[in-house]
């Protein structure tokens, strides 16, 4: 990796960076030179093989990445994080160009028709999903913010789905949350522009990825992913992390409130 690749120098914070888009995304901005910042939740035996993959990485791409096996979604997780992040010698202020919330955390539950109530989606869980996949994107960008580590031109990015606006078994939380999510980036594409900030949304193509593999009836939505899109294949990760790589770009200065669709035209049918 050459010390005029775009993105040298510069840092990202990954919100969920040890698998699927938050991972795809490691591995995509690494190469574009860009250091990382990899927020994760692994069992001790999961996080010795992600360090392997991080080192791997880091060394082919002369980049550096941090690993934090923290809570992003507790307050305490997030005060942790920017103390120890902060105190690292290659981190300096206004060097972080990007903040990506690819938080997978939520209850998977039906609305009605269960004759367990623990079975049954509450209002607790509503909020618990809604917090994890939207609100807390609120919350970390506040906090980076007023420790001021944003780049003068800034990116924060979030992820959505198509479930946001149909019906998917068992996906109510996570679509109100997603629902949520796309309100919210429109007005912090307002209300933090004046910092820099350019918010924007991926909605990606149906993904095989292991949150989506936990939904109810995800093998239906495997194929329909295959069938419906017109590319004649399934998005990968990989094809997202192309998409966050260029929205980090200087070409990108102008992205902002954007809602994009990385499915190969999938949205259409």
């Amino acid at each position: 990796m050459s010390k005029n690749a775009p993105l040298s120098g510069l840092w990202a914070i990954i919100l969920g960076g040890s698998s699927g888009f938050g991972f795809a995304a490691v591995e995509k901005l690494a190469q574009n030179g860009m250091n990382i910042a990899a927020l994760y939740r692994e069992t001790s035996v999961t996080e010795k093989a992600l360090f392997g993959k991080f080192e791997k990485i880091a060394a082919e791409n002369n980049i550096t990445i941090l690993p934090y096996n923290i809570n992003a979604l507790s307050t305490e997780g997030r005060e942790n994080f920017l103390v120890r992040f902060t105190a690292e010698g290659s981190v300096s202020k206004h060097k972080v160009k990007l903040l990506l919330h690819s938080i997978a955390r939520g209850n998977l539950k039906p609305l009605a028709g269960v004759k367990d109530s623990a079975d049954e989606l509450s209002t607790e869980d509503i909020q618990f999903t809604s917090y994890a996949m939207s609100n807390s994107l609120l919350d970390w960008t506040r906090a980076i913010l007023d420790e001021e580590l944003f780049h003068q031109d800034a990116r924060i990015i979030g992820l959505t789905s198509e479930g946001a606006h149909k019906h998917w078994d068992g996906y109510a939380a996570v679509s109100i949350a997603k629902a949520s999510l796309e309100s919210l980036a429109k007005y912090m594409a307002v209300e933090f522009a004046p910092f820099g900030l350019k918010t924007n949304l991926i909605q990606a193509g149906i993904t095989a990825t292991s949150s989506l593999k936990m939904i109810p009836g995800s093998e239906k939505l495997l194929e329909i992913g295959t069938n419906r899109n017109p590319m004649g294949r399934m998005t990968q990760p990989e094809d997202v992390a192309k998409v966050i790589s260029l929205l980090c770009s200087n070409e990108a200065l102008w992205i902002n409130g954007a809602l994009i669709h990385v499915d190969g035209g999938e949205h259409c049918r």
